[in-house]
């Protein structure tokens, strides 16, 4: 899956306020049988979005429009938490979420946004609650990446991410890409390396 860069986004913001949402509940393992990544955005909180016949619940946030258009999610802490199946963030991109914003995250979950282009921001409780509160009244909010800054009504709120991930998202790159980006350099040892031990060639 190609990874989209992020520079600035704008779009609506859906709240999932619970703790702990773990993988199986973003991405059930139903959906781990396949051999390519399509038809995720199917599974994106499966049970939670569908009843038993496959018939939308009305009373989940993502089937309300505006929300079913959401761009970004405002979420409990330690979200993400579980398995470390990439597959949840895999279709968390094909629904079209581009940054969720929480408390915490589970560590591997957080990773995995990283290296698949999807901008996860740990934000202190009065940052989610603001965001909550605006959540509820469907309009947009603004994501500037480079400036890290969102932009939600007329409050506008800073935000802290690496260096390392920053640069991931501003410039579309995966792990291989970022290695990539010293593809010279490591051209340049490996002949010499190889040079002063021909044994290995």
């Amino acid at each position: 899956m190609p990874i989209e860069r992020f520079g600035r986004a704008s779009g609506v913001i859906a709240t999932l306020p619970a703790a702990n949402i773990d993988t199986d509940v973003i991405m059930p393992k139903i959906f781990l049988k396949g051999i390519d990544r399509s038809g995720l955005n199917r599974g994106v909180f499966h049970d939670l979005r569908f009843d038993e016949d496959g018939s939308p619940r009305p009373d989940f946030v993502l089937n309300k429009p505006p929300w079913t258009k959401a761009a970004f999610l405002v979420a409990g802490a330690n979200f993400g938490c579980g398995s470390s199946r990439e597959h949840a963030v895999w279709g968390l991109r094909q629904f079209g979420i581009r940054a969720i914003i929480a408390p915490s995250f589970a560590g591997i979950f957080f990773d995995n946004c990283a290296r698949n282009g999807l901008l996860a921001i740990e934000s202190d409780d009065s940052t989610v609650r603001l965001l909550t509160d605006h959540a509820a009244t469907g309009e947009n909010i603004t994501i500037d990446l480079d400036a890290q800054t969102m932009e939600a009504g007329t409050a506008t709120v800073r935000f802290d991410i690496s260096e390392r991930r920053k640069h991931m998202l501003l410039k579309g790159l995966d792990g291989i890409g970022m290695t990539l980006q010293w593809r010279n350099e490591i051209e340049t040892f490996q002949s010499r390396y190889l040079g002063e031990r021909a044994w290995l060639a």
